[in-house]
């Protein structure tokens, strides 16, 4: 049984690498998986969820670093505030009922699926917004958006991605900016679901999703230049609006 789940985890994050290699979206959908429809605890599933969250902003991060899509400094002074909320939102989880907590966090998956229809177009104009100049705006922001990422599972760029470039911030730069500070909000959050997880067999299933995250993001990068993004985005939309409305519905006992 446990190596069916091996095989199951590695799998799902080889397919979530590769979405995320092709359109840097997608990684959103793991704790989906992990806590609707393979009934992993909670508590482990975030953890196992933030932990491929990490490695795929540590890769993403060094590719839009080499494509000169990062602006460091308002990645950096987003992700200083992002360690204190993950934290928050670590311990919000933990004092919540699981049913709440998983309410909520399909709730934050549906309005991750409704924002990826509305995602902005690359403009090309790299020019930092005024708004993101203010230090204690973007501290403010990465502090309540951490928090809402580490207790919902939500990844951080699915939200802070349309709602930086609302405020207009180029698509590619705030793209890469997101994946940097994603992992300032992935290890906190891993550092304290990990400390309430009881699990057996937790290293295994951190190995095979390493495994599976790297591969799959090598992979979908190769792709990238063979797939329509617009039809993959407006794809992975639908699915995580179907899947999240079913999820909440059987949560409360409507189905």
């Amino acid at each position: 049984m446990f190596g069916e789940l091996f095989f199951i985890i590695l799998i799902a994050n080889l397919i979530i690498g590769v979405l995320l290699g092709l359109s840097s979206i997608g990684g959103f959908l793991l704790p989906l998986f992990y806590v609707g429809f393979l009934a992993l605890p909670l508590t482990e599933s975030l953890a196992l969820s933030f932990f491929s969250f990490a490695i795929g902003g540590i890769i993403g991060t060094y590719t839009y670093y080499k494509t000169g899509n990062i602006q460091f400094k308002l990645a950096i002074i987003l992700s200083i505030a992002s360690i204190p909320g993950a934290f928050l939102g670590v311990k919000l989880n933990i004092m919540i009922p699981d049913d709440l907590a998983k309410i909520i966090l399909y709730l934050f998956v549906f309005i991750s699926g409704l924002a990826l229809l509305y995602r902005s177009k690359d403009d090309g104009n790299k020019d930092i917004p005024q708004l993101f100049e203010n230090k204690s705006f973007v501290l403010i922001l990465g502090l309540v958006i951490s928090a809402i990422c580490a207790l919902t599972g939500a990844g951080g760029p699915i939200i802070l991605v349309p709602l930086m470039t609302a405020l207009g911030l180029n698509i590619r730069v705030a793209v890469g900016v997101c994946l940097f500070n994603s992992v300032f909000i992935a290890l906190p959050s891993i550092l304290g679901y990990f400390q309430h997880s009881s699990m057996d067999g937790m290293g295994s299933l951190l190995i095979a999703s390493f495994i599976g995250q790297v591969f799959g993001i090598i992979g979908g990068t190769y792709l990238s230049n063979k797939v329509q993004l617009n039809s993959l985005r407006i794809f992975i939309a639908g699915f995580t609006l179907l899947s999240a409305t079913y999820m909440i519905l059987d949560t409360v006992n409507v189905i």
